[in-house]
């Protein structure tokens, strides 16, 4: 018997099967004339008992579509031997999404960014159908299929179009498609309870196949599970028609038990709060029941849009030793940043110190700067996130790791089961995953504390040097001051004993002694101190080197290698144990092998375990303390440099002040000395001119150059100071 078909321009093999309905099935192919390979979909009897009008729906609704997100339709030709008709598609060999999920890698659900793809590409599908008033009917992962484009990138698409009809917003149908888990309520209880419910039905009932669809993916199961699954079929009825509003899942654990409901998405899927956060509101809409609260596709089309136009920006929080994610919408700007990051670490704005590329990220994108136009960070190279106000470093545990399980004792008789083997096996591996997961990205933690306290080091050597500038300024103005300050008292003094005065004000000098107490016994030795010890001396950098120098960081001892290698061995032994389950009766010589994949998998899930509770966790735990330790001290220093620079700022607007005062003083007893000398002028004639000595003559013009000087002086100052706040803008933004 031939296994080999064939049309005018193809030919496939039927034992290469791709998929099976309840009307046809999908075998892999080629094209005779080029080696294409293709996809080719047959249809069996009960397709060709179906109406006419019916069977030829499929081929017209696929010459109807043409998008990048639904399977490509080659040609509609006629097998050789039954003369019946075929689809020739398009051949996506990353396999349906059905079987992705399938994957022990996937047993929680995609990753974050292949999530947010099949998002993506799901919504551009559904709504190039919309655009065409066409609807699925069936939609659910093993109708999307998984395209590897030419430069290797994923395309998720729509196939399946078995059930699809035209069908406007305004229209209605009563006919019954899908699959029941993923059917919308009201189709279940007429499709699978057979209940005699009169009512159509509208477009929208793809949405609720859309949320459930998104559920699985997003968490690695179906949302509403009743005990017994498909037997239980009373009870799905009653779980999904029964929650209230914004539920998002409801799942009975024991027969006849008690349904437990959630509003949120389970703790051990893959994706972020971040993502949580915009994702859940999209699940709870599309999973609406009461009419009035029922999504339209434009809602559904624009949240995802805004959803999916969002800036990802990756942040590890340092206090939490943690990876967040904040997805930040297109228009908005620094301050949002703030409060999104706020809402995850509870860390106030003003007490976020938000670092990138060893500077102030502030610095890189400004305070009016527009999500968009933000530069992409990854996980590797994120945005930095210190605490000013807590000092604390603790290692946040991301939920316990499930354990390996247990296979039967193989030396007792007669306990070899091919079934629940393969099942253990597999289990095996979807922990393996998990362990895989957090060895790396607890290894990647580890790198970003190092990183951490590279760039904090570099920060606060920079502050340090910033205040030691400012206060090597102040120093030169506040002895330029004194200078001239001691010229005018001095000149003050010559004439006020040439007049005749002996009571001299010392108010000036008095302050003068202060500010100069105050700036050099106080804040100039102060950051003199810091300077040596923490720029000079590099304690910083010194106090983390001897902390950490006898630890073997998990990346040094290639712990992800290692552990990528052991999960592989998991997926070899898994494979075996699988076709063992398909031969269903072994020899006794596989089934020694057999054993021997079971005492494998044993041992590599023991090892995989003490990889990641011995070599790795500990080690980063310890890599934490230390953390702990030396951000104690480099925060403490931080601080200081920041108080430090807020008095330098302080003593630099008091001391303008003084000068300001000084020059008022001078000036006014300069108006006093001319009206003091035009009296005496007038009253002693001019034959007692020439008792003013040349020295007090000397003395007078330097009281008034005095003047002249401080008044330059002050314009000099200002000049510095306006100078100075230009170089340290960055800093002081940041404070």
């Amino acid at each position: 018997m031939s296994f080999l078909r064939g049309s005018t321009n193809y030919v496939w093999c039927t034992t290469s099967v791709l998929g099976k309905g309840a009307t046809g099935a999908v075998y892999q192919g080629v094209n005779k004339h080029n080696g294409e390979p293709v996809a080719v979909k047959t249809f069996n009897q009960l397709s060709h008992m179906r109406p006419f009008d019916v069977q030829m729906r499929e081929f017209e609704v696929l010459e109807k579509v043409k998008h990048e997100n639904i399977v490509k339709l080659l040609a509609i030709e006629e097998e050789h031997e039954s003369r019946g008709k075929v689809i020739v598609m398009e051949l996506c060999t990353g396999g349906s999404l059905f079987t992705i999920l399938d994957d022990p890698e996937n047993t929680y659900g995609l990753q974050e960014d292949e999530f947010l793809l099949v998002l993506e590409h799901l919504t551009a599908g559904m709504k190039h159908l919309r655009d065409n008033n066409l609807v699925h009917r069936d939609l659910k992962p093993g109708n999307i299929m998984k395209f590897l484009s030419d430069d290797g990138l994923p395309i998720y698409k729509l196939t399946d179009f078995g059930a699809a009809r035209e069908l406007r917003e305004d229209q209605e149908f009563m006919s019954l498609y899908g699959t029941e888990e993923y059917l919308h309520p009201h189709m279940y209880e007429r499709a699978v309870l057979r209940k005699p419910v009169a009512k159509t039905f509208g477009a929208t009932v793809d949405l609720w196949s859309i949320g459930v669809t998104l559920y699985h993916v997003a968490t690695g199961n179906l949302p509403f599970r009743p005990y017994g699954g498909r037997r239980n079929k009373e009870t799905m009825h009653y779980i999904t028609t029964e929650k209230a509003s914004g539920v998002l899942s409801g799942v009975q654990t024991s027969e006849k038990g008690s349904i437990t409901w959630s509003r949120d998405l389970p703790k051990n899927c893959q994706l972020s709060d971040g993502c949580k956060k915009l994702i859940t509101p999209i699940l709870a809409g599309l999973l609406e029941l009461e009419s009035q609260r029922i999504w339209s596709f434009e809602k559904f089309f624009a949240e995802v849009t805004k959803t999916l136009d969002r800036r990802l920006l990756h942040i590890f929080h340092t206090n939490r030793v943690q990876n967040i994610r904040v997805y930040l919408h297109p228009d908005e700007t620094y301050e949002r940043l703030q409060c999104l990051i706020q809402d995850q670490t509870e860390i106030s704005p003003a007490n976020q110190i938000l670092l990138y590329k060893s500077t102030y990220l502030l610095t890189e994108v400004g305070l009016d700067l527009p999500g968009r136009s933000y530069k992409p960070t990854e996980m590797h190279k994120p945005i930095l996130l210190f605490s000013k106000e807590n000092n604390n470093v603790t290692l946040v545990a991301d939920g316990e790791v499930p354990n390996f399980p247990k296979f039967p004792d193989m030396s007792l008789p007669k306990l070899t089961s091919v079934d629940s083997d393969a099942g253990l096996a597999k289990t095996a591996c979807s922990v393996g995953h998990v362990c895989k997961k957090r060895v790396e990205k607890l290894s990647q933690n580890s790198q970003l504390i190092n990183k951490c306290v590279q760039v904090f080091t570099k920060i606060v050597t920079e502050k340090l040097k910033s205040v030691l500038s400012k206060s090597d300024h102040l120093q030169s103005v506040f002895k330029s001051t004194k200078y001239l300050v001691e010229i005018s008292v001095r000149g003050h003094k010559s004439v006020n004993n040439m007049i005749g005065i002996k009571n001299i004000s010392t108010e000036l000098k008095d302050e003068l002694e202060k500010l100069s107490d105050e700036l050099n016994n106080s804040l100039s030795l102060a950051i003199q101190q810091l300077h040596q010890r923490y720029v000079k001396e590099r304690t910083l950098t010194r106090e983390w080197q001897s902390a950490t120098r006898s630890f073997k960081c998990p990346n040094k001892n290639r712990a992800p290698a290692r552990i990528k290698t052991l999960v592989e061995r998991l997926r070899d032994s898994w494979q075996h144990l699988l076709r063992d389950r398909a031969t269903r009766s072994l020899t006794y010589n596989d089934e020694q092998f057999h054993v021997l994949e079971i005492i494998k998998i044993t041992e590599t899930s023991r090892r995989a375990r003490t990889l990641l509770d011995t070599d790795v966790q500990p080690v980063v735990m310890q890599l934490a303390d230390c953390m702990a330790d030396w951000y104690k001290m480099a925060q403490t220093v931080y601080l200081q440099a920041q108080i430090l620079d807020k008095d330098f700022d302080t003593f630099e607007h008091r001391l303008l002040g003084f000068i300001e005062r000084a020059n008022d003083t001078d000036a006014s007893f300069h108006d006093g000395l001319v009206n003091v000398a035009k009296v005496k002028f007038t009253s002693s004639g001019a034959k007692h001119a020439g008792r003013i000595s040349a020295q007090d003559i000397q003395a007078l013009r330097a009281s008034l150059r005095g003047l002249r000087d401080i008044d330059d002086l002050v314009s000099d100052i200002k000049g510095k100071n306006e100078m100075l706040k230009h170089i340290t803008e960055p800093s002081k933004l940041c404070d």
